[in-house]
């Protein structure tokens, strides 16, 4: 993959870092933004072969005959695929495919990753836009990484990422509409293609965005979850102070158990916890593909390269889809997803010595307009390729954000995974931009909402 990172990146990135700092960026860097830059910082023009394009804004728009209520519509419906790589001939696409998707391609005969044209539909306000540019030269990292100079912060502080630590970091903060509050289910899938379903509704506020009325020193975002099923689970309700320095302060949560009607403190909220439902298919640091503290690893930023990634993947939103649909043994009907070609930001996780964690690798693929992560390979004790994960991007043309309609994990020794934060069986869109209250996102809170 080496032979493939963009040779000025790798050349920046040497100049740019001493030893034990971290560097910030520059005023001649910042004059980019909006040139031959993106206001994100991406790479404005497209590639030499023309298969990706020039970025010109982003969809900003919805289409014609838009209702949430029935699905978000598919701006691209019309296309057909441009390439579809099996088992077959995956290798002659093998430097633009991860590890873990060429695994999945070789385990499984009937999967195919269907590739589209590309369109750099990613899109944020233009008063995010300002911000980022704002603090771009003043965001500074912790001297160990595990946080941010909160005064310098914006909803992607690291538009010029020379540090591995600096993409999560702009991962964590990046824009979301300020608040989000959505019903989404999560399908934990058995290798013979059996599931059962995990309903949530949730609700994030992000303080570093301005949206909640108080300020705390050290708060990133407050977030509470609502299990509306099974009914094993149906009533419990989960609350999250999430803090940005996590070494200096441990994010809080609580648990109302419904069972006992009784609030308790969650004594851990870190890494590789498993929630309630997820079977172990997800750990905590997968939560919206990638959060919390960075102290675990050695983080390498490799360089940039062209990947398949998902993307604009409106399919899944669709309400007429039901879970048999979607769910498929082994793997999630490929039919109903989209590839396209992309430049990525490629980081490197490996565990320090003395520290737990089950992943003891990461590799991780960050799509350079949005910072989101878009595909996660991840390695087990023995330095063996052991779970895929993949975020299936598109934009939300009607709030102007660019996140998700649904995550995967997959487990590529047993055949299982599961499909987070879909919406495709659920009745309500997720609301964007709500302001929030720090008193509703308060122990007390969870006992006046507990309805079992």
């Amino acid at each position: 993959m080496m032979n493939r990172i963009t040779l000025n990146v790798a050349l920046a990135l040497a100049l740019a870092w001493a030893p034990g700092a971290f560097a910030k960026a520059t005023a001649q860097e910042v004059e980019r933004l909006g040139k031959d830059l993106t206001p994100t910082g991406a790479e404005k023009a497209g590639n030499k072969d023309g298969t990706i394009p020039a970025w010109n804004g982003g969809l900003t728009k919805a289409p014609a005959g838009f209702d949430a209520k029935k699905g978000y519509a598919d701006p691209y419906a019309s296309e057909k695929p441009v390439l579809t790589i099996t088992g077959r001939n995956a290798a002659q696409h093998a430097d633009k495919l991860s590890p873990g998707q060429l695994a999945m391609l070789k385990k499984y005969p009937d999967y195919k990753m269907n590739v589209y044209p590309t369109h750099r539909s990613a899109a944020l306000p233009q008063a995010v836009y300002d911000d980022i540019r704002k603090y771009a030269a003043s965001a500074e990292l912790t001297p160990d990484g595990n946080g941010v100079d909160k005064s310098g912060t914006s909803s992607l502080p690291f538009p010029f990422p020379k540090a591995g630590e600096e993409l999560l970091w702009d991962h964590s903060f990046r824009w979301r509409g300020g608040s989000v509050q959505r019903d989404s289910s999560w399908y934990n899938v058995q290798p013979s293609g059996g599931y059962f379903r995990v309903a949530t509704s949730d609700r994030f506020v992000f303080e570093n965005a301005g949206y909640l009325d108080t300020k705390r020193d050290n708060m990133n975002f407050v977030w509470m979850g609502y299990y509306r099923a099974p009914a094993t689970l149906e009533g419990t309700i989960l609350l999250v102070w999430d803090t940005i320095d996590q070494a200096k302060e441990a994010r809080s949560g609580w648990l109302y158990n419904s069972g006992l009607r009784r609030v308790r403190r969650v004594p851990e909220l870190c890494c590789d916890y498993s929630a309630d439902g997820t079977e172990g298919l997800r750990y905590t640091d997968q939560y919206d593909g990638w959060n919390g503290t960075t102290d675990r690893y050695t983080w390498k930023l490799v360089g940039k390269k062209e990947m398949y990634i998902p993307y604009n993947d409106y399919k899944l939103t669709d309400k007429s889809l039901k879970a048999s649909d979607v769910l498929k043994p082994g793997h999630l009907n490929p039919d109903l997803l989209r590839y396209e070609l992309h430049r990525v930001w490629v980081v490197e996780g490996t565990l320090k010595e003395g520290k737990r964690h089950v992943f003891a690798k990461r590799t991780m693929y960050f799509d350079e307009d949005t910072m989101q992560l878009a595909v996660a390979d991840l390695y087990d004790s023995r330095g063996q390729l052991w779970r895929l994960q993949e975020t299936y991007e598109m934009q939300y043309y009607d709030a102007t954000v660019p996140w998700y309609s649904g995550i995967s994990y997959y487990d590529l020794n047993s055949g299982a995974y599961q499909l987070a934060f879909a919406s495709f069986e659920e009745k309500n869109p997720p609301v964007f931009g709500a302001r929030g209250k720090l008193a509703d996102f308060q122990p007390d809170a969870l006992r006046r909402m507990g309805s079992k």
